[in-house]
């Protein structure tokens, strides 16, 4: 796997019926090492172990509601009161960036309206604050500390 834009960690892998699978410490499961889950797992130990972000408040692939069509998010992070805080879209890392991806990103999160929006593909990370009310978004330089 590439070397991401991201701390390194002490991730478990093992072989089973040809696959190579990484320990999801979230979900307490082995899951099919795919470059995007390999992304997704280093984004959530880099929540956890670098941010402080309460493993508790942290679900991976949660289903969410949109146009009457069901999605999964990544990554969510609710606050202390089970609402979503922060809703995270990982790539896989050859992916790039762009409009196109924050504008998908955006979509799932109307339904959601967490405060924070990151998308990701390892080598980079955009981080965007939304002001419900105000109806305005803007681009973070760093993450935030959680305050959940």
């Amino acid at each position: 796997m590439v070397k991401l834009n991201l701390p390194d960690f002490e991730y478990v892998l093992k072989k089973e019926e040809g696959k190579l699978l990484i320990l999801d410490s979230i979900r307490k499961k082995y899951l099919v090492l795919t470059p995007e889950e390999w992304v997704r797992q280093h984004f959530v130990n880099y929540l956890i172990q670098t941010l402080q972000y309460p493993r508790s408040l942290i679900r991976i692939e949660g289903g969410l509601q949109f146009n009457r069509l069901q999605k999964r998010s990544d990554i969510v992070v609710f606050d202390r009161e089970g609402k979503p805080w922060m809703v995270i879209e990982c790539k896989a890392p050859d992916l790039a960036m762009s409009q196109q991806t924050l504008r998908q990103a955006s979509v799932y999160n109307h339904s959601l309206k967490a405060k924070y929006l990151v998308i990701t593909n390892g080598l980079q990370h955009i981080c965007c604050a939304t002001d419900w009310q105000a109806n305005t978004t803007a681009v973070l330089q760093e993450m935030p500390p959680y305050n959940g």
